[in-house]
């Protein structure tokens, strides 16, 4: 697996810069909470949120000599209000991009620009930048993951297969927000199924990341590899702000990207169950956990989906020798999510118990009681195997 090692130098310099705003502009109010409340990330509370793994990822980069490249919907500020990459001074609007000024004249560029509402026009214009400027970390990000599906010919033609047809590598990102919140169908599911289905002879990096300090090494993976290949990373929206999504500074400075996170809270003889999430859903079943008292349940996050990390799977599971329940546990309805792939690419996955949501033709209803019904049910089941929510109970 590969080491990623950081110099601390360069993650103090980064963070020096964007945790101040210059001088020589005035701000509004709420920047310099903003800015304030970064700087208190790190040197006073040591719990660094989604934003800073991210802002950080592209500050040690850009000094290391790569050039970053940010486009997408909205991406300047980011959808959610998380990013925030251009800020503007009060009274001139004057645009000042902080990771620009970390040491002027000596580091890569970063370019950001909020893009017009073509996925398959800038993804494809993306595409090839990232082919003609391999030293650049080009990233495409969608302003919901189900918007990708406007460039279905990109990934089709080119993403997942122009290594294959024509030799060709490429290191596109694809950032894509997933995650069911509530929020219908048209703005839960980034459709990670299609992308899995794509999926073979390591032609891309599939990820659906849990942590800030796994978002950061991830990306900077993508540009210290000697070679090129698409990542898509599923990313959050809740978890931008959750506050047990967070990581300390020790992981970003020591730490590597990890394909799958144990369980380090439990004692391995006492666990019966063993389960295997991925992405935002490992928190909804963390508190779940917590509430039930169930300290017989061990909770193992798959970080990297392909190329899937079998053996550490496999290793995972040898740890629990009195486990007799392995659960494989999602959001998404049983056709859709990862279940269908780890079927086909994990051996032993016909022992696993799937805990997913019913077939369904939409990827979340857009009542958001028969949503919070049926994630409850998913929940449920996980816990507890005579909770099927396949099996239809009767009405009274």
């Amino acid at each position: 697996m590969y080491q990623v090692h950081i110099i601390y130098q360069i993650i103090l310099d980064s963070i020096q810069t964007i945790t101040s705003l210059p001088s020589e502009f005035n701000f509004l109010r709420k920047i310099e909470r903003l800015i304030a409340d970064r700087k208190a990330m790190y040197f006073d509370k040591n719990q660094l949120d989604w934003a800073m793994g991210e802002l950080l990822a592209y500050g040690t980069l850009l000094q290391e000599g790569y050039n970053v490249r940010l486009s997408g919907q909205d991406v300047e500020r980011g959808t959610f209000s998380h990013r925030h990459a251009v800020i503007k001074s009060e009274n001139a609007e004057e645009e000042i991009v902080l990771l620009n000024r970390i040491k002027p004249g000596d580091q890569g560029n970063f370019s950001v620009y909020n893009s017009l509402l073509s996925e398959y026009g800038v993804m494809g214009f993306d595409y090839g930048y990232a082919m003609a400027s391999p030293n650049t970390l080009t990233l495409w990000e969608a302003q919901f993951g189900d918007f990708s599906n406007g460039a279905q010919i990109m990934l089709d033609q080119y993403i997942s297969s122009a290594e294959d047809k024509w030799k060709l590598q490429n290191g596109l990102v694809l950032l894509l927000p997933h995650g069911y919140e509530g929020q219908g169908a048209e703005h839960s599911s980034a459709r990670m199924e299609r992308y899995l289905q794509l999926c073979a002879k390591d032609n891309m990096f599939v990820a659906n990341c849990t942590t800030p300090a796994n978002m950061f090494h991830i990306l900077r993976r993508q540009m210290k590899t000697k070679y090129r290949k698409p990542l898509v990373i599923f990313t959050p929206k809740s978890l931008l702000r959750h506050p047990q999504a967070v990581s300390s500074k020790e992981e970003f400075m020591k730490g590597s990207f990890q394909p799958l996170i144990l369980d380090e809270t439990v004692t391995p003889s006492e666990i019966k169950s063993v389960v295997f999430c991925s992405g935002k859903f490992y928190y909804d079943l963390y508190k779940a956990r917590e509430e039930k008292g169930r300290e017989d349940v061990a909770l193992i996050r798959l970080e990297q989906l392909f190329p899937l990390p079998v053996n550490e799977i496999e290793a995972a599971i040898a740890q629990f020798e009195n486990a007799k329940d392995i659960v494989w546990a999602q959001e998404e309805p049983r056709n859709m999510g990862a279940w269908s792939f780890l079927l086909l690419q994990l051996p032993n996955a016909q022992r696993f118990r799937p805990a997913t949501r019913r077939y369904y033709g939409a990827p979340a209803a857009g009542s958001a009681i028969r949503f919070q019904r049926r994630h409850q049910q998913v929940i449920d089941y996980v816990f507890d195997p005579t909770q099927d929510n396949f099996i239809r109970k009767p009405k009274k």
